[in-house]
C-alpha cells in the first residue's frame, strides 16, 4: 500500500493526473458548448460556405417575405432524417424570414394517408394559404435539378442546379396574391422559340404562357394581358397589322424582340413601330467602346432603367450579340411618349456594305399612349354627339371616364434571350432585364422569378499566364529557397 502512496508522489504520476484532469475539463467544455450551441436556431448554425452561395436569399424574396400578410405553411411529405441536409438548411433559413411562415415535417411511411390528404407524392413540399384557400406543390427533384444529359456521357447523372430560392418564392407568390396573367407567344411568322429557362421565369411569376397563330386567328383573343413577338422572320398580314393595331387602341400590351431579320423586310411591323415612335437604322450596330473582347458587333448596351424596371440589377451587366439600332423618331399622335431603356455608346456604327454611321442608337424601348373611353387614337372626341344628347341629364348620373394605358416594348437583339449568352455568362442580367420588361406591362405585378444556382464545380485556376503565374511559379518558391538558404547560413556560423 506504500509502494501505491509513493508511486502518486512521483513527478511523472503527478504530470499525468494534471493531464487526465485537464483533459475531462476541456472534454466536458466542450461538451456544454456543444449543447449550448444545439439550442441556437439552425438559421444561425448553418454558414454559407459553398461557391455559388446556395443558401444565400435574394432582396426579391426579402422583400416578398417582409410584406406577407398572410399565413403560409409549408408541409414537408418527407423523412426528415433522410432528407438531402442542403434542403432542410434552406427551408429553415427561408422560413426564418418571416413570421408567418410555418413548416411541418410528416413523414409519409409512419402516416402514409398524409400523401393521400394532400394528393402529393413523397419528398415534396405542400405550400398552403388558408386564407386564400390556394395550395401548389414544390418536388425535391424541383430544388435539386439533374442533369440527366449527362448520363450519356459518363454514364451516371449528376446535379447541375440549387432552385429553392425560385420555386419557394413562386410558390409563395402564388398562393397569397390574384396574380393570373395571360401571355400569348406569336407564331405563324418564322419566330424563334423560347428557352427553357425563359419559360421557367415566366412560370415562376405565374403567367400562363399560350401560342396564338395570327395566320389563323387574325385577332387577339380579350384575356390577352400580353402579346409576345420573339424575332419573327416575316412580316404580319394586313389583317394581322389591324388586329394589332385595334388591340393597342384598345389599351392592350405588346412586346416585340425583333431578331436578324430587318424591318425593311418586315414593313408592317415597322409600320406599328414608326406610329409609336422607333424607326429601325440600317444595318447591324456595333460599338467599339462597350463591346465583349474586341468584337464590336457584341455589345454592351448602356442602361437606363427606374421604377419596376430596375428592380435586381445590380451589375448594369448586358450582352447583345448582332442586334439592330433604333432612332427615336416622332410619334403619330401627341398623345405617345416613347423613351429608351437600352442604348449604345455615342461611339457605336450602324454598318451595312456600304455606310458606317456613327451615333448613340437605341437597342431597347417602351412606348405608352392614355387611351381613354370617349377618344379614338386619332386624338378626335368620337363621342362629342353622345355626351350633346346627354347634356340634359342631372350631374349625379354622369360617372368619371374611363382610361386605359396602351404599351409598345421593342427590344432591337433577339440574342438578349439566346440560352449560349444566359447559360454561359451567368452573372449577367440579360433575363432579369427581360422579366421586369414583362412585369412592366402588369400594374401593381413585379418581377420575382429567381433563376437557380449552379451546383458545377468551379475550379480555381488561373485563366492567362502573366506576372501573377511568373510569381507563383519561379518567385515563391526562389523566397523560400533564398530564406532557408540565409538561416542555414546563419546557423552555420554559430
Amino acid at each position: 500500500m506504500q509502494k501505491i502512496k509513493n508511486l502518486f508522489k512521483t513527478a511523472g504520476t503527478k504530470n499525468g493526473t494534471y493531464s487526465v484532469g485537464l483533459t475531462v475539463i476541456v472534454i466536458a467544455i466542450i461538451v456544454v458548448a456543444n449543447m449550448i450551441f444545439g439550442q441556437i436556431p439552425e438559421k444561425y448554425r448553418n454558414i454559407d460556405v459553398s461557391s455559388t452561395k446556395i443558401y444565400e436569399i435574394t432582396d426579391t424574396s426579402r422583400e416578398l417575405l417582409k410584406d406577407l400578410n398572410h399565413k403560409v405553411t409549408f408541409t414537408v411529405l418527407a423523412e426528415k432524417d433522410k432528407a438531402d441536409d442542403r434542403i432542410k438548411t434552406f427551408l429553415s433559413k427561408y422560413a426564418a424570414l418571416s413570421k408567418n411562415i410555418s413548416v411541418e415535417w410528416i413523414d409519409p411511411v409512419l402516416h402514409p394517408s398524409a400523401l393521400t390528404e394532400h394528393e402529393a407524392s413523397e419528398n415534396t413540399i405542400v405550400v398552403e394559404c388558408a386564407d386564400t384557400g390556394k395550395s401548389t406543390t414544390v418536388s425535391f427533384d424541383d430544388i435539386v435539378v439533374v442533369d440527366t444529359s449527362s448520363y450519356y456521357y459518363t454514364g451516371s447523372v449528376s446535379e447541375s442546379e440549387f432552385d429553392g430560392e425560385g420555386q419557394l418564392t413562386s410558390a409563395v407568390n402564388y398562393v397569397t396574391s390574384d396574380v393570373n396573367k395571360k401571355v400569348y407567344r406569336t407564331t405563324g411568322h418564322g419566330e424563334s422559340t423560347l428557352s427553357s429557362s425563359i419559360t421557367d421565369l415566366m412560370s415562376k411569376n405565374n403567367y400562363n404562357m399560350e401560342e396564338l397563330n395570327l395566320v389563323m386567328q387574325a385577332s387577339i383573343p380579350e384575356d390577352c394581358d400580353l402579346l409576345l413577338m420573339y424575332a419573327p422572320a416575316t412580316d404580319l398580314t394586313d389583317d394581322e397589322k389591324t388586329a394589332m393595331q385595334n388591340y393597342l387602341s384598345e389599351g392592350g400590351k405588346v412586346m416585340i424582340l425583333l431578331g436578324d431579320t430587318s424591318t425593311s423586310e418586315l414593313p408592317n411591323i415597322a409600320s406599328i413601330m414608326k406610329e409609336y415612335g422607333m424607326e429601325e437604322a440600317e444595318g447591324y450596330i456595333a460599338d467599339p467602346q462597350r463591346c465583349y473582347q474586341g468584337n464590336y458587333y457584341y455589345i454592351f448596351p448602356t442602361l437606363s432603367l427606374s421604377g419596376d424596371m430596375a428592380k435586381g440589377i445590380s451589375s448594369q451587366m448586358v450582352l447583345v450579340t448582332n442586334t439592330r439600332g433604333l432612332n427615336m423618331v416622332d410619334a403619330a399622335r401627341d398623345t405617345i411618349t416613347a423613351t429608351s431603356f437600352m442604348t449604345t455608346t455615342d461611339s457605336a456604327y450602324a454598318v451595312t456594305e456600304d455606310n458606317q454611321t456613327q451615333g448613340t442608337y437605341t437597342l431597347g424601348a417602351v412606348a405608352t399612349e392614355q387611351i381613354s373611353s370617349g377618344t379614338d387614337t386619332d386624338g378626335t372626341d368620337d363621342g362629342k354627339e353622345d355626351a350633346e344628347a346627354e347634356e340634359s341629364k342631372d350631374t349625379s348620373d354622369d360617372t368619371e371616364e374611363s382610361s386605359k394605358e396602351s404599351r409598345l416594348t421593342v427590344i432591337t437583339a433577339g440574342s438578349l434571350l439566346d440560352s449560349q449568352i444566359t447559360d454561359t455568362f451567368t452573372q449577367l442580367e440579360n433575363t432579369t432585364v427581360f422579366m421586369n420588361a414583362v412585369s412592366s406591362n402588369f400594374d401593381g405585378v413585379q418581377n420575382i422569378s429567381i433563376e437557380p444556382k449552379s451546383l458545377a464545380t468551379e475550379y480555381n485556376t488561373v485563366q492567362h499566364a502573366g506576372l501573377f503565374s511568373l510569381l507563383v511559379i519561379f518567385g515563391i518558391p526562389l523566397l523560400i529557397l533564398a530564406g532557408g538558404f540565409a538561416v542555414w547560413f546563419k546557423r552555420r556560423k554559430a
